[in-house]
């Protein structure tokens, strides 16, 4: 069983290591419904070696994976992170607090997040993580993230590995986005924020729960204005997401989309 990921945040950050500061204390690595134990503790190796220490996980399929003979094997070392590793219900509660979030995936997904190669999704990233809490989400072994999850995240990553066999390890996958992302955080400074669209990064930039909220109150507007049958949604919502997640949404602005969705319930109610 899980629960809340925000007691165990101080927890993490007070892991006594000369190598994590800044960026690398301000990043979760999140496996969502790990399946097994040894790659638990692989990639609590893999974020150990690149300088990171925060690992959640999200109902792993071993309740007490942490204390399994073969993550701890394979942890090789890395037995303080894996110790450390929080576990949580949902990855709702593992995003709890994060202000950008990048989904890796192994297949192109018709709606989602932004697609950036691994490297640009580091580069993404350290702009954020000096304003806020980042996340990296990993899928299960076997089927990956939902696409539910994957709309969850801010960017959608993916390893362009050898097209005639391109299946990594979750470990390996881990390693590589770790790897990327100690590179972009030991640069000199932030990358600037894409031209194209991209969210000014600013510590009013909304968390993830506060996008979520919105989501679910402006949903809720347009199943009253009958603009969203419940009974037949499509896709809608998930265009809804993919449009913000171009933009990104600061705090201010989920702020305005839900008074928006405030006064057309109120409206409809006195109606």
């Amino acid at each position: 069983m899980g629960y809340s990921l925000r007691p165990a945040i101080q927890a993490l950050d007070s892991l006594d290591s000369p190598n994590l500061s800044g960026g690398f204390t301000s990043t979760r690595f999140v496996l969502v419904e790990p399946s097994h134990p040894g790659n638990v503790g692989a990639a609590a190796r893999a974020l150990k070696t690149m300088g990171f220490a925060r690992l959640v996980l999200v109902a792993p399929r071993v309740a007490n994976v942490k204390n399994e003979p073969e993550a701890i094997a394979m942890a090789s070392g890395a037995d303080d992170v894996l110790a450390s590793a929080v576990v949580v219900d949902t990855l709702a509660d593992a995003l709890a607090g994060v202000h950008w979030s990048v989904a890796l995936t192994a297949r192109l997904r018709e709606y989602g997040p932004p697609q950036l190669p691994p490297r640009a999704a580091a580069e993404r990233a350290h702009a954020f993580v000096r304003h806020g809490e980042i996340a990296c989400v990993f899928g299960n072994e076997r089927t990956g993230l939902s696409n539910a999850d994957v709309e969850r995240c801010s960017a959608l990553a993916h390893i362009p590995a050898n097209p005639a066999y391109s299946s990594l390890n979750l470990a390996q996958a881990v390693q590589v986005l770790a790897y990327e992302l100690r590179l972009a955080l030991q640069s000199t400074a932030p990358a600037a924020p894409a031209a194209s669209g991209a969210l000014s990064v600013a510590s009013a930039s909304a968390s993830s729960d506060e996008i979520e909220g919105m989501y679910a109150h402006l949903e809720s507007a347009l199943v009253a204005l009958d603009f969203l049958d419940p009974a037949n949604p499509k896709k809608l919502m998930s265009r809804v997401r993919r449009l913000f997640a171009r933009s990104g949404l600061e705090r201010e602005e989920v702020n305005i989309l839900r008074g928006i969705a405030k006064h057309i319930l109120l409206r409809l109610k006195q109606d």
